[in-house]
């Protein structure tokens, strides 16, 4: 009952957290522009992250080493260094970027002052990740979130052309009608992408899988818990991009703030659609902070080797706490600072794809690593998928800061 319970429980969080404000406002961003055009990029994506989370967590569960700790091993010290900074980085903006989200959604709510609740978001944060246990952080945030599944009825309710969302799950590219909507196109796939397999998911799903003590008999269950929460929670990525290509496009509305996404929710379901949407992202994004606050002070800690984990106390794992407080007082003061949440997703979405070679190929060289894995090495279709994805994201990295200038961050 209680595997049962966890499995449950697991895909629920995988659901729920999958989609923080990065992914929100590109795919409904994706969909205004694009119609249903880039939702073959979703599948692209979920497949992806499928196979490199599932790794990582078996390799958690198998070894108990997590991803900082394989970099360090796989790529050395300097190159190991350079990957860090460039998490710790990336991670930052992103976590800056939620907690804004969660300020506006305040703001939505309750007519204050913004910087007051970027402090009171701020203040929410530090008393959760001090106070609750891990397993019920992942519980409360990860099932709050569900409430973003208001935008998958939304789209149903809406009456889209599923003709044309069914094309748009086949490989495309649609009529353009210059080389910089050709640009554009090009910078929100690879945007789109990068979204999807965030590194800092496979951080968090790692690190967290050893701080609920998995073992080797617990394979199965994070092969099921990867595929299945992945997959389901794609399905919000597909919703957001529907309802950009039948409410947004017509209408030439820009969805690239939060309050501005939520008009579908409302459109189909009233002032209470508007209000599950705005506690559904409540939830995700402040449960996105804490997952890219915790993946810092892990990532920090593991390739240190320093003590690191939420289930001990904070006096034995200084560094590590210290590490995770560091990164939200300065992320909250970025943010208070009128740094735009918008600008921040947009750097931290495509400077997230230039570090994922360097940290997916660390997955992948343990996750086939016989003497490492036993029983438990990857087969032949795993390492085929994994290096597919590899090569694919070696490519994105390499055109994402040029697709960044050249289109000017989607706008060209």
């Amino acid at each position: 009952m209680t595997n049962i319970l966890e499995i449950f429980l697991g895909i629920l969080t995988a659901v729920g957290g999958f989609v923080e404000i990065g992914e929100l406002l590109f795919s409904a961003s994706a969909g205004a522009r694009f119609s249903y055009h880039l939702l073959w990029i979703v599948v692209l994506g979920t497949l992806g992250i499928i196979v490199y989370g599932e790794m990582a967590g078996r390799i958690a569960a198998v070894a108990r080493r997590p991803v900082f700790e394989l970099i360090r091993a796989g790529t050395g010290p300097r190159m190991g260094r350079l990957t860090l900074l460039a998490a710790v980085s990336v991670g930052w903006l992103t976590c800056a970027a939620e907690i804004g989200g969660v300020a506006i959604i305040f703001r939505l709510l309750w007519d204050l002052p913004y910087r007051l609740y970027v402090v009171a978001a701020l203040a929410m944060l530090l008393i959760s990740v001090r106070f609750i246990s891990f397993k019920w952080i992942e519980r409360i945030f990860g099932l709050g979130g569900l409430g973003m599944l208001i935008f998958v009825a939304s789209a149903a309710k809406l009456h889209p052309d599923w003709s044309g969302v069914a094309s748009g799950f086949v490989p495309n590219i649609p009529q353009l009608k210059s080389s910089a909507e050709g640009l554009d196109y090009a910078y929100f796939a690879v945007a789109l992408l990068s979204s999807i397999m965030l590194p800092y998911e496979t951080y968090f799903y790692a690190s967290g899988g050893i701080e609920d003590g998995w073992k080797r008999e617990d394979v199965p269950m994070n092969r099921f818990v990867a595929s299945v929460g992945f997959t389901l929670g794609s399905v919000l990525t597909v919703a957001l991009i529907m309802l950009g290509g039948q409410l947004y496009l017509p209408h030439g509305i820009d969805p690239d703030l939060p309050g501005s996404a939520a008009l579908a929710p409302m459109a189909a379901y009233g002032r209470a659609g508007l209000l599950c949407a705005l506690l559904g992202m409540f939830f995700a994004f402040a449960g996105a902070a804490i997952e890219n606050g915790l993946a810092i002070g892990y990532n920090i800690a593991q390739f240190y080797r320093w003590p690191w984990g939420k289930h001990r106390p904070p006096r034995q794992v200084r560094r590590f706490t210290a590490a995770w407080i560091v990164v939200f007082v300065s992320a909250a003061l970025l943010t208070i600072s009128g740094a735009d949440p918008v600008a921040l997703v947009e750097y931290s979405i495509v400077f997230s794809v230039v570090i994922l070679p360097l940290s997916y190929y660390a997955i992948l060289q343990a996750a086939r690593n016989k003497k490492l894995m036993g029983t438990n090495v990857n087969g032949p279709i795993a390492n085929a998928l994994a290096i597919f994805y590899l090569v694919l994201i070696t490519l994105a990295a390499l055109a994402a800061i040029p697709l960044l200038i050249f289109s000017h961050s989607g706008k060209a």
